[in-house]
């Protein structure tokens, strides 16, 4: 660091509140006096600067390229006008990154550098949607500090994840990053996954700050096409969209990213109500910051809601969008905007202090380079400790779909065993979609888990089957599939033949699935089906191991099957995992984050669906065409959402109220016994649903309130309680005030969202 630098560093530390900054403008939380004193330092181009958020297009540690545009970027950050770069990585890279900034501008303000860590940077645990169908905070939070860890010590200090979008639609690509379609668990998930990536101090060299994404209804996309447009109520985003959100900045992450898409006509960059306020105002967030998503303010303009660079530039910075990312938008109209009083000055500095404060918090300032160790980037990657958490996440995330006549667990002796299907042999599939830098090709493949578990790895014989793609040029590329190529299916329908169980890897490869992947076909691509049902004539012992980044139809398989472990992209220790479940080491506890559609035509589907006035149940048709339905399909989904069986069977009964009727300030308990009724022990995930018959505006059908997951050996009971308050009962009502309204509630716990015990009570005033 030059001599210069280290001055003018001291005087902000020793300066206190100075220059012409008013009182009012002073931050209240951790580190307002370093803030404050830098700020009265800072030109206005200096703080114009701090909002600009840069890909990194270029080695650091390589020459500049002599293009125009690097070259600008170059010097730009030379000159302290960039905030925080993107897509920069190593310890060595950052560290060259952080010189430029550091190093030659006039205040040494340091860089904050993001990336996509979004389950795992080197060590891949599940895709998120994998850990949400374990239900379990800890799979979350101990993934999430892996992954901090990892990428802490490869010079990387801020994350754009977790993704806490509702997911309703299985055509849209992003689901797999997505903790599912409730909101309820959706929060519970995000929380921990923050907790994760933060810790408890964001100054530990261990953790790095996280990205509440992406606010707000991105995964509402009409037709599930990503990017789209979004429509929705009001009660829809209160109710369903905004909580997990609103968790998140309880929970302290450090920012918050904004959505591609608009709410009724209004783009989420220039939103006041999400940002100004909700996020900012009534959510009392004020030591983080926002930022846009990639290009998105410059979008605003194809949106048609801003007419050119300037006027984006006004909506977005006056609506809250404190960091520009790779749009330029705000690099070519601050500083003309503030100068010229078309943008209050103080709603620049309300953005340049969040900006600043998190860089304190991260402990940039006590040393920009604490993240650039070369050492630890050696010993803390890819280590024995953080696979075996990602292995203990998968076996955990996995929910098996169904297990007629108890074929698993399998035996690992004295049982052949034949393995089918090129997804059985990848160990480049099960790493998933939004890989960061995981190693190609390095997960366990299914085919090794199996041959790692079996007493004798020759009673496991492999043979491909089929194909699913011609090539796989990873992320920005199209995947092209395989249609007609029977060339494997001789070798594998005599495989069959000869042995006594079959596994057989389905579902999709990784690159399915993720930003820009949506699909009208939620099917098995190529030809996986044609394969199954040859092998059905040979072998009726079939399991199917499902591998997928979203929900899929498939009702031909459940029909035919009689096994099915839905196993996701499980990450770098995949087929390990896979082949704990079906070895009974683990018994198999997850449960569905979404519904499975029976085709596509169900999409949207999900449990917290609302009545409409002639619903299935509707007494006044019965028999006739006039009421909800699809006449070529039942309403139902194939799996509802809490869906998942286990090696041992639970018994649900007695589910009993402390009274029937509750005032406003009253709270009462709900109780059920549970008993394993089986022979092996079991985890079970008791799920407590609530409906309000009866609101100022409708309610839906049932919504998640709580659960608890236990354990019981066989024969074992054990009776959960759970508490009833007016919050509870609370929700956004038609004034989008929130709270409960007296009348009518059923209680309904179960094993899933369709199978409960159910009473009723009453809230009275």
């Amino acid at each position: 660091m030059k001599v210069q630098t280290a001055i003018v560093v001291m005087a902000i530390t020793l300066t206190g509140c100075g220059g012409n900054m008013q009182k009012k403008q002073s931050t209240t939380g951790p580190f307002a006096a370093q803030v404050d004193s830098l700020m009265s330092l800072m030109t206005l181009e200096e703080k114009a600067g701090q909002l600009n958020l840069y890909a990194g297009s270029w080695e650091f540690t390589g020459p500049v390229p002599k293009d125009v545009n690097n070259q600008q970027k170059f010097e730009n950050i030379k000159s302290g006008k960039v905030g925080a770069m993107l897509n920069v990585i190593t310890a060595d890279g950052t560290r060259e990154a952080q010189k430029l900034a550091v190093e030659n501008s006039r205040l040494g303000i340091p860089l904050l550098f993001g990336y996509d860590v979004i389950h795992g940077y080197k060590t891949m645990m599940p895709i998120p949607l994998g850990q949400a169908a374990s239900w379990d905070a800890g799979v979350a939070k101990s993934g999430a500090a892996v992954a901090a860890k990892e990428a802490a010590a490869s010079g990387i200090n801020w994350t754009f994840a977790p993704m806490m979008d509702i997911a309703r639609d299985a055509r849209w690509g992003r689901m797999m990053e997505s903790p599912g379609e409730d909101p309820y668990l959706a929060s519970y998930m995000s929380k921990a996954w923050i907790e994760g990536f933060q810790g408890s101090d964001l100054s530990d060299i261990a953790t790095i700050a996280a990205c509440a994404k992406h606010f707000a209804a991105y995964g509402f996309a009409e037709a599930g096409r990503d990017y789209n447009t979004v429509d929705i109520s009001m009660q829809t985003l209160y109710n369903m969209v905004l909580p997990p959100f609103k968790a998140a900045s309880e929970a302290g992450v450090a920012s918050f990213m904004n959505s591609f898409n608009e709410i009724g006509g209004v783009s989420a960059n220039g939103s006041v109500l999400l940002q100004r306020e909700l996020l900012k105002g009534a959510w009392n967030y004020q030591n983080g910051f926002v930022v846009s998503d990639w290009g998105s303010i410059g979008e605003m303009i194809t949106h048609g809601y801003a007419a050119d660079t300037l006027e984006a530039g006004y909506k977005a910075l006056t609506a809250g969008s404190d960091m520009d990312m790779e749009a330029h938008i705000y690099e070519n109209s601050v500083e003309e905007l503030v100068s010229t009083g078309q943008i209050d000055e103080n709603i620049l500095n309300d953005a340049v202090r969040r900006i600043l404060t998190v860089k304190y918090q991260l402990g940039l300032f006590e040393d920009p380079y604490r993240y650039c160790d070369t050492k630890r980037e050696q010993t803390d990657l890819l280590t024995k400790e953080h696979l075996n958490i990602a292995r203990e996440a998968a076996k955990k995330s996995i929910v098996l779909l169904k297990n007629e006549n108890d074929l698993l667990p399998l035996a690992k002796k004295g049982q052949s065993i034949a393995v089918i299907g090129s997804l059985a042999s990848s160990k480049d599939v099960p790493l998933g979609s939004w890989r960061a830098q995981a190693v190609e090709n390095s997960a366990v493949s299914v085919l090794e888990g199996i041959r790692n578990a079996v007493a004798d790895p020759n009673d496991v014989q492999y043979t491909k089957g089929y194909t699913l793609t011609k090539s796989r040029r990873a992320f920005i590329y199209e995947l092209e599939f395989v249609n007609g190529d029977r060339s494997g299916f001789k070798a594998a329908i005599d495989l069959a033949k000869k042995v006594d169980v079959v596994v057989l890897a389905m579902g999709e490869d990784c690159w399915q699935s993720g930003e820009g992947r949506s699909q009208t076909d939620i099917g098995l691509k190529g030809d996986q089906m044609e394969l199954m049902n040859e092998l059905l004539k040979a072998n009726k012992n079939i399991v199917v191991t499902l591998m997928n980044g979203r929900s899929l139809a498939i009702p031909e398989l459940d029909e035919q099957v009689p096994a099915i472990l839905e196993v996701w992209h499980l990450g770098s220790e995949a087929g390990n995992a896979i082949a704990d479940v079906l070895f009974g080491d683990y018994n198999p506890s997850g449960k569905l984050p979404v519904s499975f559609p029976r085709n596509v035509g169900q999409c949207p589907i999900y449990y917290n669906h609302k009545n409409g006035g002639r619903p299935v149940t509707n007494p006044h048709d019965a028999g006739m065409v006039f009421w909800s339905h699809y006449t070529d399909s039942p309403n139902s989904p194939l799996y509802p959402f809490g869906y998942g069986l286990s090696y041992t069977s639970f018994e649900y009964s007695d589910l009993l109220l402390s009274s029937t009727e509750m005032g406003n300030n009253e709270q009462i308990t709900a109780t059920i016994k549970i008993k394993n009724t089986g022979k092996v022990a079991g985890q079970e995930t008791v799920q407590f649903y609530i409906r309000d018959y009866v609101g100022s505006v409708t309610r839906p059908v049932k919504e998640l309130k709580g659960f608890e997951k236990i354990t019981l050996k066989p024969r074992e009971e054990k009776e959960v309680k759970f508490t009833i308050s007016y919050e509870t009962l609370s929700y956004y009502r038609a004034d989008l005030t929130f709270g409960s309204e007296p009348g009518r509630f059923a209680v309904m716990i179960g094993g899933d969202s369709q199978k409960t015990l159910t009473t009723d009570f009453r809230l009275v005033d």
